[in-house]
């Protein structure tokens, strides 16, 4: 049989206990033991709330940058490549050439890929520095073939377009340059890196 003692009595004004947006005035005899295991259960019900957030989040939604903010326009400038065939120039003059291209974020998904000619900058923000892709004249546009049959149309390729691509380093200290595509939630990031001599 559980005893009550002074010691025992919880405030109803406890904010883990509160009741409405001022809770109640008074207090409530709770049994030895069982003002812990309420304190544990509301920490339990906090825990799983924020792992459910979280688990909505993808690591894209609150992605801020990758930090780097020592690149110049120089050092970016030059030819890069995708292993899907995509390349891309980064004229000194702050033009740009791009060929094969596909969507960033959910523009993937529509299987379109675009080609042309097209105006670049690199950016820096709070996060790291951002390289600002505008196709201006759109010179061809291919199709990436679907994974899976939807059955429904995609909508038509647009003909201009602008993508940002962060300003990244990899395991060698060599600039790359990625975006995220597809479902945030995933997390794929199309990457870029120096075009190699010959190809």
């Amino acid at each position: 049989m559980n005893t009550f003692n002074k010691s025992d009595r919880v405030p109803l004004h406890d904010p883990l206990l509160s009741v409405g947006r001022r809770g109640l005035k008074g207090e409530v005899l709770v049994a030895a033991g069982s003002r812990l295991r309420v304190r544990w259960a509301a920490v339990g019900c906090l825990v799983v709330v924020l792992t459910v957030l979280a688990a909505c989040a993808g690591p894209y939604q609150y992605y801020s940058g990758t930090g780097v903010h020592d690149a110049t326009a120089a050092e970016v400038a030059g030819g890069w490549e995708n292993i899907e065939g995509t390349r891309l120039v980064l004229h000194e003059d702050a033009t740009a050439l791009l060929e094969k291209l596909d969507g960033q974020d959910f523009d993937f998904d529509d299987g379109w890929r675009l080609s042309g000619t097209g105006t670049w900058q690199l950016t820096d923000e709070d996060g790291g520095q951002v390289v600002r892709l505008a196709l201006t004249t759109r010179t061809g546009v291919e199709s990436r073939s679907p994974t899976t049959a939807t059955g429904t149309s995609s909508p038509d390729p647009p003909s201009t377009y602008v993508w940002s691509f962060y300003v990244d380093r990899d395991q060698h200290d060599e600039f790359k340059l990625f975006f995220f595509y597809g479902d945030p939630d995933a997390g794929n990031t199309y990457a870029m890196t120096r075009k190699t001599n010959g190809s």
